[in-house]
This record gives structure tokens, sequence and C-alpha cells, in this order.
């Protein structure tokens, strides 16, 4: 029998001092989010299971948790992933004809975490800008992505882009009108793996294999990486497409303005990555810090996104886990204490009138119970509340 204070795998209680940590991450992200203009929505965990998985939420299904609704009869599922939720809520519940902007932070759950040391409920943050279909969205997200890092105390910040429009106008460019839906996601995870082999293998197979350019092509597109000169590169070696030239001309302008507003922020291209292929339908990003091999935040355009609700609005957004954005900044910065007053505890009025003023100026007063002097815990008592000349005073200890 196993004892009751155990937790599921991958499942962990948070702790006063990364709940703290936490905490106070959240209210900086929300106050940059609303400093933007962005309005907080708060989704429920629980929905109905096709309405979490509808339209692009498809990709979800192996990472979503699904029961019976005692209620209804009907499959429910608890979400692990907020966004098409926003979505949702800005197609039927706002239902506004302009630009809305939207943020959210709350917890999501997975069915299997994405590493041996991951959690399976991660507290994830996000922002979505609905309604307006030019660049100017797309640099927003990213602008308020960097921008809450940078308030959350993290710099050396790189963000790397890339363009899923780019594999369309690749395919078109070679004469591909129609692919296997198989030989298509194999190729996608191949390039985005930059696995040359498999690649040269798949350019014979199935509708590739008509195009006499294909393994050059897709090979060569796996070296596009690296600074801006990678966009001249790719203007050299892919086709000569609409479609592509429209997505390096938007990642120039992105990257153009967006060292402009972030001079300090360093910016890359990985053109075959198309992690997410099915959910984005235009540039995406991803933000990492120094020496954290993860990406930190991941967005993007996400046009498709509200279609299943009947209302196809253009949308950009990111999202990031504040879990993991939390012990990294504790990693890097320590784990310092709170510090706080100690104050005793007496009946006394005067005693319990200058404890209220502290607290309320904000700071932190912990009451010393009898008996329990000596007690250890987060907050660090660097001051005291005494009684000095006939009145209770602060001072250091």
């Amino acid at each position: 029998m196993s004892s009751a204070w155990l937790l599921p795998e991958h499942i962990a209680d948070v702790l006063p001092a990364q709940a703290r940590r936490v905490e106070e991450l959240r209210r900086v992200w929300l106050d940059a989010a609303r400093c933007y203009g962005y309005e907080l929505v708060m989704p429920p965990m629980l929905e109905h299971l096709e309405s979490l998985l509808s339209g692009t939420g498809h990709a979800l299904g192996l990472k979503t948790f699904k029961l019976v609704d005692q209620l209804s009869g009907r499959t429910l599922g608890l979400r692990a992933d907020t966004t098409p939720q926003v979505a949702r809520i800005d197609a039927h519940l706002l239902n506004r004809d302009g630009v809305t902007r939207l943020c959210y932070c709350g917890p999501v759950l997975h069915t299997r975490p994405e590493g041996p040391h991951a959690t399976r409920e991660q507290l994830q943050l996000g922002a979505e800008i609905y309604g307006h279909a030019g660049l100017e969205a797309d640099l927003e997200a990213a602008e308020l992505a960097l921008e809450g890092l940078s308030v959350s105390g993290l710099h050396g910040l790189v963000v790397d882009f890339a363009d899923v429009r780019l594999i369309q106008g690749v395919l078109a460019g070679l004469g591909v009108t129609v692919l296997d839906a198989a030989l298509h996601e194999a190729m996608v995870d191949a390039l985005t793996n930059k696995d040359v082999a498999t690649l040269r293998d798949l350019a014979g197979q199935g509708a590739l294999r008509e195009a006499p350019e294909a393994a050059k092509v897709l090979v060569s597109l796996t070296t596009l990486f690296g600074g801006k000169d990678v966009l001249a590169r790719a203007r050299e070696v892919l086709p000569d497409h609409p479609l592509v030239a429209q997505a390096l001309d938007d990642l120039a302008w992105l990257a153009d303005h967006l060292q402009t507003s972030q001079p300090g922020v360093e910016i890359g291209f990985d053109l075959s990555d198309f992690s997410g292929y099915a959910y984005y339908s235009g540039i995406r990003f991803a933000v990492y810090g120094a020496g954290h091999a993860n990406a930190l935040v991941r967005g993007g355009r996400y046009d498709e996104v509200g279609a299943v609700f009947g209302r196809r609005r253009p949308a950009a957004g990111f999202s990031l886990d504040l879990r993991i954005l939390a012990d990294l900044l504790a990693d890097r910065q320590g784990q310092a204490a709170h510090t706080a007053v100690r104050a005793p505890w007496a009946s006394d009025p005067t005693l319990r009138q200058a404890i209220r003023e502290l607290r309320g100026q904000g700071h932190t007063v912990v009451c010393v119970l009898p008996g329990h002097e000596h007690d250890v815990q987060e907050f660090e008592c660097d001051r005291e509340l005494a009684l000095v000349d006939g009145r209770w005073s602060v001072r250091a200890l």
C-alpha cells in the first residue's frame, strides 16, 4: 500500500519559497500586460472535450486528461493549453469587431511530462491579440514577451524567428501541389530535427519524387540558421515563390523593428524549425535565456485558432511556464529569504496598532507566538519591533 502523502509521478507541491517567487512573477507579468492594454480572463480548468480539442487543439489530444461528466454523461477534458479557450472567449463571449487583447495565467495539466524532470502541471501565462492581421500584432506580442522577461530580471535574451509559410512556399515552388499527409509530417519532422539522411530518403518518395530539386532544396533549408545574413542566403537557395518571398520579407521587417525597440536582444533565425507546424499559420518565435537550453517563451501567429468556433480572426500571442522561469531565476539569483520585521506577541493596543501600521505600509511583520521564539521559516527577520523609550519602534537586528 502506497503512502497517503505521495503524489502522482511528475506532480509536485509548490512550497513557500517557490510559491512566493511564482506569485511575484505572476504579478509582474500581468502588470506588464495591463500596461500594454491586455485584459485578464480566467477560463475554467474543465470543458467539454470537443471544445478543448477542436480545430488546432486536436494536436493536444494525447496530452489531455479525459473524464466523464456525472451530470450530463458527456466527456470532459482538463485543459492542456489555454489558447483554444481564450479563442472561444474572443469568438463567442466578447464577439468584438475590433482588436481584442487578452491575457491569462493558470494551471494546465498534461498526461505525460515533456522531459524526464518536467512537471505535468504547468502554470501557463500567456497573452493573445485578436483582430489585426498586420505584422504590428506579431511585433507587439514579441515585445511584450521580452518586456516580461526583462522586468522579471532576466537578461542576455536571444530571439529565434521562423515562419511555417516557408515550407508551403518551398513545396509550391518545387511544383508539389499535393503531398501525402504522412509524408508531409515526416518531412516537417526531419526538417525541424535537421535530419539530412531522412530528408534525402523522403525526397524519393510520393509526390516529392516528381521534383528533381527536392532533396537539394530541403537539405539546404536545414542550413539556414544564424544571423540576419540567413535571409539573404535563403533568397538565393530557396525556390522563387510569392509565399517564400513574403515570409522572408516579413521576417526581415519584424527583426528590424524588434532590434530597434529591444537593442540589447540578440536576434537569430532558424528557417527549418517548423515546431508547431499544425498550430501556427505564419511567423513564430522562441525566446531563450543565456545558459538555459530550452525556450522560455514560445509564440507567433495562429490565425486559424478561432475558426472552429465560427469566427476566424487574425491572432498572435505567446505563452510560458512561470514555474520554469521562477526556478531559473532562483538558480541565478540565489535562494535569498524574504526580509521581515519580527514583533513580540502581546495584547498591548499600542503594539497591535504599530504592527497594523507597518503591514499597511507593505512591510512583512511576523509575530512571534509564545513558545516559538526559535522557529525557522522562509522569512529572514532583519529588523524587530521593540519598545524604546515608551514607543514601539523598528530597529535593525
